[in-house]
């Protein structure tokens, strides 16, 4: 029996679906040929503006429900193929309410899978995180899906949001191995793009320097700005996503990060340019106790084995997905003003 899910044709629920990859994956999915995507949301962090580009589309459905609650998932899922697993608390969640993060990342997912298995869905992909490796100085160089969890020195809260995609993984691994369910895990690096909460983890460097240089302030850098990140854009990430359905693959792991790493410094210097500003950026220390996102030194998440695997390679360079962002950004603004 092949593991293999075609696009066409076939119906998607995507749990968590009212986010920044879930609204991108589902115009991806219907793109392909869906016959139906559901957006499964409790709308607690997903937005009613990250899908409203989507809204009226005759093969789009979106349904209000709670990860938490079973029911609500069995429901959802009637009369699916395959399922995306998005919902999750992250970091700066985790960092407030660690019990109902956990609660989230770890119930939550056994409730999605439970009602995949009970619907006799064909695949799930579950969106998992380099946080897998972990933090701090010990994650450097070459990550790969090999490498070993480090938490030594990790504020309390990313090593939790890290810990419970590993569980999620293994939840996967065992729903498989119990029941025959088919699955591909993507370890998503940092996610940016389009439609994205500007208050985010992920996009606060972004977000914070392009204020800062409309308004005439020096951007600032935490630390000598040597941090990696590495980002990968939202256009490539609901790809990946829509290959692994596809795939003939299952019971893996990959990573889907994006062309390569950038230093803090990089990232604050392009989105300068981006904005049209030569302003010198201001070297500052971290604030004590503040989550942020966080990296080890100079490390690179590897995608070569997502090629091998469901044929996917990165294609968005950062400074072109700035730009877009930057684009979409602006355009908001313009119509909120």
């Amino acid at each position: 029996m092949t593991a293999a899910l075609p696009v066409a044709g076939n119906r998607f629920v995507i749990v968590g679906g009212a986010s920044l990859v879930g609204s991108a994956t589902a115009a991806e999915l219907l793109d392909a040929g869906a016959a139906e995507v559901v957006l499964f949301d409790n709308f607690s962090m997903g937005s009613e503006q990250a899908i409203a580009h989507l809204r009226g589309h005759p093969r789009l459905r979106i349904v209000r429900g709670d990860a938490l609650r079973l029911p609500d998932l069995l429901r959802a899922m009637e009369g699916c193929d395959g399922a995306l697993l998005l919902a999750a608390s992250m970091t700066l969640n985790m960092d407030r309410d660690p019990w109902g993060g956990l609660d989230v990342n770890i119930r939550g997912v056994q409730h999605a899978l439970e009602a995949a298995r009970a619907n006799r869905l064909r695949k799930v992909v579950f969106a998992s995180s380099n946080a897998v490796y972990g933090y701090g100085p010990n994650v450097m160089g070459e990550l790969v899906e090999s490498t070993p969890f480090h938490s030594v020195g990790a504020p309390p809260a990313a090593v939790l949001y890290g810990a419970t995609k590993i569980i999620g993984e293994q939840l996967c691994r065992d729903y498989r191995r119990r029941f025959g369910l088919d699955y591909v895990v993507l370890r998503y690096s940092t996610v940016y793009g389009e439609r994205q909460h500007n208050r985010a983890a992920n996009a606060l460097y972004i977000v914070e320097t392009l204020e800062r240089v409309r308004g005439g302030e020096r951007p600032q850098v935490h630390g000598d700005g040597s941090e990696t990140k590495h980002f990968v854009y939202v256009g490539d990430l609901a790809r990946a996503n829509r290959m692994a359905f596809e795939a003939e693959a299952s019971d893996v792991a990959v990573n889907a990060s994006g062309p390569r790493p950038v230093t803090t410094l990089e990232l604050v210097r392009m989105v300068t340019r981006l904005a049209g500003s030569d302003l010198e950026p201001e070297f500052v220390g971290d604030t004590p106790g503040k989550v942020r996102l966080t990296s080890g030194g100079a490390f690179r998440i590897a995608h070569e084995e997502a090629l091998r695997v469901i044929g996917w390679v990165p294609e968005v360079e950062m400074e072109e997905g700035l730009r877009r962002l930057i684009a979409w950004l602006d355009g908001n603004e313009a119509k909120a003003g």
